[in-house]
């Protein structure tokens, strides 16, 4: 007659398995939650207060110094009226200083260098935008002959920003309500808010500056674009 071995419950290995056990075979408990994600984008309209020029000049020379040395009394004066239009030291700030050689090629023959090309450039804040036409003809007069762009903006985006965010979450909220209804289903919580970047883009234009010696500007509009994703738990 063969022998029943016995082992006792409060075994650790034995109340492992049987636990094991109850999970592999019993009914899932854990359910996936319902929910919805929409969403929103935000847009406020702002008339910008500054702008941002790129500018600078360029001079060449059969010798590298004095194409340097033209360029950079080209800058002196350019800086020198800047300051006298009241444009302080921290709005303005040098981009390029470059010194590179002009080759020439004749009847198949080596590259040789026949000049030098001087480049200085700088980025200037300007806080005044009914200066900016007359700051941009006075510095074309001193010898302004590099123009890389010009781009307006806010001294103080942060609130403009903040109404965005909140005309995008205010946005996604009705969307989500909109759906909710048309599914016959409750909103629940709010699980997550993200966000992306901030845009600005100036798609309306208009005049700022006709003035004899200044160049026209057209300052624009500004648009401040956020956009959400809010993901709600639906009941």
């Amino acid at each position: 007659m063969s022998k029943i071995a016995k082992f006792p419950l409060k075994t650790p290995g034995v109340i492992l398995a049987l636990v094991l056990g109850l999970a592999a075979s019993g009914p899932a408990f854990a359910q996936e939650v319902r929910q919805i994600t929409v969403t929103g984008q935000g847009i406020v309209h702002a008339v910008p207060d500054m702008a941002t020029l790129s500018l600078g000049v360029e001079h060449q020379h059969r010798d590298a110094s004095q194409a340097m040395a033209q360029s950079s009394a080209a800058m002196g004066a350019m800086l020198k009226r800047l300051a006298a239009f009241g444009i302080e030291p921290r709005d303005v700030q040098t981009g390029q200083v470059s010194l590179s050689p002009i080759y020439t090629h004749r009847n198949n023959s080596q590259p040789r260098i026949e000049g030098y090309r001087a480049v200085q450039s700088v980025n200037v804040r300007v806080r005044d935008l009914d200066s900016l036409g007359q700051v941009m003809g006075a510095v074309l007069q001193d010898g302004a002959n590099r123009f890389s762009g010009l781009r307006f903006g806010v001294q103080d985006p942060a609130p403009l920003q903040d109404q965005a965010r909140q005309a995008a979450v205010a946005e996604a909220l009705r969307k989500a309500k909109l759906y909710a209804e048309a599914a016959s289903v409750e909103l629940g919580d709010i699980l997550s808010i993200s966000e992306t970047a901030v845009q600005n883009v100036a798609p309306m234009m208009r005049m700022a500056a006709d003035m004899a010696e200044a160049v026209p500007i057209a300052e624009g509009e500004l648009n401040l674009t956020q956009s959400v994703r809010v993901v709600i738990k639906l009941d």
